[in-house]
């Protein structure tokens, strides 16, 4: 009986998988936290033969190369990657046979000039699924630019075919088993559904349901930023990846917080956007620990410098540890553990309003308030509050100085992004309000404060 295992990782939109026969296994495009895999392993009581990866990754560090390594397995890689370790080449045609698995690759070249996609299939010839990577996903297609502008054009062609290579060749009730696309930034456009098929994308994806020239204006038109930390993660990839670390950062207190934060280090607090609000330490930066953590602190992160977190558990800093290490992160300055009173070290606190965009409305009923869009450019194009700054997230770091001092909203899609917004411009002289509210809610119901466009 063949079985395939999805293990999720939605900090990063991502997911692996492990496929078994019930002696034998595989892993596709398994994280930098093999723990996850080696756990499976042992639960299902199986070994593991090969680490198959369909593409070199640009949104995380591979866990294949040290996964392969320990288990004693071969690490399939296209032949066509310039990488720094050995592996199994592999190419199109080429047929990876063990127990009762049968895993047919196929090119499937546009998330990245070597992409490959794995047909799962059985001794008996019956196909059990296909594990696409980033080429064929949930109603999108993985992004095209991340190799470069140079190769966009050519890439997002060579995806259109390599998802029509994959409609064509493969029976409609093929069950398809993407790497991204569940809130990745290396999908071209978000997912629609959770599971789907080659018959499904047949009549939802723009791959398949546009021709070639609409297909390429559409995904060229909508490409917008994405994570700063892209750009590390494939050249990590190449040269192997060293082993992970997860163990526990040094504990710092509340007067080691204080050296750092005014060393100007990054001092991260973890804690929910409202009790930051209510209370923390000046100079930390507010990243709420959840599934937009890691995207985020790696984005605006300056990578390599000295990271502390501030966590209301070990146990949370452990979480948010292994996220980072996810991306590369893999050094901690120390994490202090406990709520902002404690950790002051007899400092004084800051603290900033929390509102919604019916308080925002008020305001605006009795005067001009000053407003911060933090969100994306795509976001803003579509709909926005009229008069509103604009300014995304990611760019703030280095275009703080155009946000004027006295009173000032700030607004994202959901409170998130706005939350680090406010932690980042927290200062004196500053009134900041974090709108913790629901854009496309309120867009609906304050229909005046918007303006589209």
């Amino acid at each position: 009986m063949i079985s395939v295992e999805i293990i999720e990782t939605p900090g990063l939109g991502d997911r692996s998988y492990l496929v078994s026969d019930g002696n034998i296994a595989v892993a596709i495009d398994p994280q930098r936290d093999i723990d996850r895999v080696t756990a499976l392993l042992a639960e299902r009581d199986v070994r593991l033969t090969h680490v198959l990866e369909t593409h070199i990754h640009n949104d995380y560090v591979s866990g294949g190369h040290q996964l392969a390594r320990l288990a004693g397995a071969a690490y399939a890689v296209a032949a066509g990657e310039q990488v720094f370790f050995d592996r199994t080449p592999v190419s199109d045609g080429d047929e990876i046979a063990v127990g009762e698995l049968r895993l047919r690759v196929l090119r499937t070249p546009g998330h990245t000039h070597h992409h490959v996609s794995y047909v799962l299939g059985d001794a008996a010839g019956t196909i059990h699924g296909v594990f696409t990577g980033g080429s064929m996903l949930f109603g999108a297609t993985g992004r095209t630019d991340l190799v470069g502008p140079a190769h966009t054009l050519e890439l997002t062609h060579a995806q259109f075919r390599s998802v029509r290579r994959l409609a064509a060749e493969l029976p409609a009730e093929t069950p398809v088993y993407p790497t991204h696309g569940f809130g990745s930034f290396c999908s071209a456009t978000p997912v629609s559904e959770d599971a789907s098929t080659v018959g499904a994308q047949v009549r939802t994806n723009p791959a398949l349901t546009l021709d070639e020239k609409e297909y390429v204006a559409t995904l060229l038109a909508g490409l917008d930023a994405y994570p700063a930390y892209y750009v590390r993660m494939g050249p990590i990839n190449r040269a192997g990846p060293p082993d992970v670390d997860l163990s526990d950062p040094q504990p710092v207190d509340g007067q080691q917080l204080r050296r750092r934060i005014d060393a100007g280090e990054w001092v991260v607090d973890l804690r929910a956007r409202t009790a930051f609000a209510a209370g923390h330490l000046p100079g930390t930066c507010n990243v709420e620990f959840g599934d937009n953590f890691v995207t985020y602190l790696g984005w605006l992160y300056s990578w390599g410098a000295p990271l502390t977190l501030i966590g209301t558990s070990l146990d949370e800093v452990r979480a948010a540890r292994r996220e980072l290490v996810r991306i590369g992160i893999d050094t901690l300055a120390g994490a202090a553990v406990g709520d902002a009173a404690s950790l002051a070290a007899g400092g004084e606190l800051r603290s900033y309003r929390v509102s919604d965009f019916a308080g925002l409305a008020a305001a605006c009923a009795s005067r001009r308030p000053r407003v911060l869009d933090a969100r994306r450019d795509d976001e803003h194009r579509a709909t926005h509050v009229r008069g509103a700054l604009h300014i995304p997230l990611h760019e703030l770091s280095a275009r703080r100085e155009e946000v004027p001092g006295g009173e000032v909203w700030v607004y994202c899609g959901s409170g998130y992004r706005a939350a680090i917004a406010a932690s980042m411009l927290d200062r004196p002289g500053r009134d900041l309000v974090l709108i913790d509210d629901d854009f496309d809610k309120a867009a609906a119901d304050h229909p005046a404060l918007m303006q589209t466009g």
